[in-house]
């Protein structure tokens, strides 16, 4: 029986308008009526998703959210049950990592976002992206050591990021946590803080197991969570890797992909 549904936002829950569709809304909703738990399980910071809790019904006290890919796993009204960040010495290696890659740097800190100079021939597109923010130009020399520091994103056109992707040393991914959210961003976060991760402190705390949750995702920061949950899902858009993964693959997010899973293993699984 699924007690809980963690729904990535991006090319999941949400249309390629950034919309949720009435279809989705109403099944979460007769979903949230019946007990079962809805988590949205995103990288975004609480503050960039307050718009789409709202819509769904999901800012009591008892709703949760996971944030910055695992790194904050809190209540919707701001109580935080969990939280990793990362060091200053890990954003100052990145600075160096990005400045050799000639990649852009934005460095989230809850609802700021650092932006540093590590690309003056390719600008970061991140602002346009994630709006919710406010944006700081800093330098590497300016960053205190004791200021937040959530995680590092790289946000340029995909052919590029591609092309620059494949000279990232294996020795960084057993560093840090690697992947990207969608084709143009790419994420660095603390060694094993994933998405499975903040739901695996969740679970805890509400007495849920993996094998009563359900996850849906559809990039590569979704992996971990569908490998975790007992009911993995993946949308007919996401990468090859994350549909090998999955118990099941659903339609598009353009096609109500999250209401036709629920409707399949949370409802028709109970007649």
């Amino acid at each position: 029986m699924i007690k809980l549904i963690a729904i990535d936002l991006d090319g999941t829950l949400l249309t390629d308008a950034k919309t949720i569709s009435d279809t989705n809304k109403a099944i979460l909703a007769k979903a949230k009526d019946r007990g079962v738990k809805i988590v949205i399980c995103t990288g975004r910071p609480l503050i960039a998703i307050k718009d789409y809790l709202a819509e769904l019904n999901l800012l009591d006290a008892d709703d949760y959210s996971i944030t910055f890919n695992g790194g904050l796993i809190q209540t919707n009204t701001g109580e935080i049950l969990g939280k990793t960040a990362m060091e200053l010495a890990d954003v100052r290696h990145i600075y160096q990592l990005m400045t050799k890659l000639n990649l852009p740097m934005d460095v989230l800190s809850d609802a700021l976002c650092f932006q540093l100079m590590t690309s003056k021939d390719h600008p970061s597109i991140y602002p346009t992206m994630n709006k919710a923010l406010t944006y700081v130009s800093k330098t590497i020399d300016a960053l205190e050591a004791d200021a937040l520091y959530n995680k590092v994103v790289a946000a340029i056109d995909v052919d590029y990021l591609d092309q620059q992707m494949a000279l990232i040393p294996n020795e960084e991914y057993e560093r840090f946590e690697i992947f990207k959210t969608r084709p143009n961003l790419l994420e660095f976060m603390p060694k094993g803080v994933t998405k499975a991760f903040g739901l695996s402190v969740l679970g805890d705390h509400l007495g849920i197991t993996a094998n009563e949750m359900m996850a849906l995702g559809d990039e590569a920061n979704d992996l971990s969570m569908i490998n975790y949950a007992g009911m993995g899902v993946a949308m007919e858009n996401a990468t090859d890797g994350v549909k090998s993964a999955a118990n099941f693959v659903t339609r598009t997010n353009q096609a109500d992909g999250v209401a036709h899973a629920i409707q399949k293993f949370v409802f028709d699984d109970l007649t």
